[in-house]
């Protein structure tokens, strides 16, 4: 009798429904005229997250910070989980990686279609903003997806590898794009700003840098000065 060795071992991919969730400072029923997009870091959570933007909040500005769609503990593995431990959310890993992109992308399209059906996007002015991780985030939204920003705000986080020049030049479509760094972010070197502006200005894509005294946090005093700015 021959023996047979193991059956190989295939991975498939299906498209499912699931639920995602999202915060909001302001009202879209305010008559609403400046619409801000932002999005969180590595686990964060958006009820968490949004509340670093308070500080802008007004009569005819929205805030809305949707959530990663991957939630998982951040206590150790080896903690016992319960209701009460912290949790936080991620918007890819490397695992899958492209479907989480499309995923998200999708996701994020969705909301704004959403939040444009209730508010004119032609009186509008749309702001997109990501925080570390959410950098990458909304640089691959608005590269690949529906959605057209005014103003684009990439606080203490890196461009995707894989964004094109033709992605870029959607990021500054209307204003120069604007990177955030912390003089004290541990992981915004010199190096590491310098290399990404000189890779904007290789795409040829107009940007300037605003530092500021403080890590690798979203500082409510900086955000109303570009939101006045």
């Amino acid at each position: 009798m021959t023996s047979r060795g193991p059956s190989p071992i295939e991975q498939h991919n299906i498209t499912v429904t699931r639920t995602a969730r999202y915060a909001v400072i302001g009202s879209l029923d305010s008559g609403a005229d400046d619409v801000w997009f932002v999005c969180h870091g590595f686990g964060q959570l958006a009820v968490r997250f949004i509340t670093r933007f308070s500080a802008l909040a007004s009569d005819t500005r929205v805030i809305i910070a949707p959530e990663g769609l991957s939630r998982y503990y951040l206590n150790p593995p080896t903690s016992r989980h319960l209701a009460t431990s912290p949790v936080g959310a991620s918007w890819m890993t490397a695992e899958d990686r492209e479907a989480e992109i499309q995923d998200y992308v999708a996701y994020l399209d969705t909301l704004y279609d959403q939040v444009f059906a209730r508010v004119p996007r032609r009186k509008a002015k749309v702001t997109v903003l990501g925080f570390s991780q959410g950098v990458a985030t909304a640089c691959r939204w608005l590269a690949t997806g529906r959605a057209e920003a005014d103003r684009v705000i990439l606080w203490a986080g890196m461009l995707p590898p894989e964004l094109s020049a033709e992605g870029a030049a959607k990021l500054a479509k209307h204003e120069p794009l604007t990177m955030v760094v912390g003089r004290s972010d541990q992981f915004a070197t010199d190096d590491v700003v310098a290399a990404e502006e000189a890779r904007l200005g290789g795409f040829g894509v107009p940007s300037r840098s605003v530092w500021f005294d403080g890590g690798h946090e979203v500082v409510p005093e900086l955000l109303l000065d570009l939101a006045t700015g």
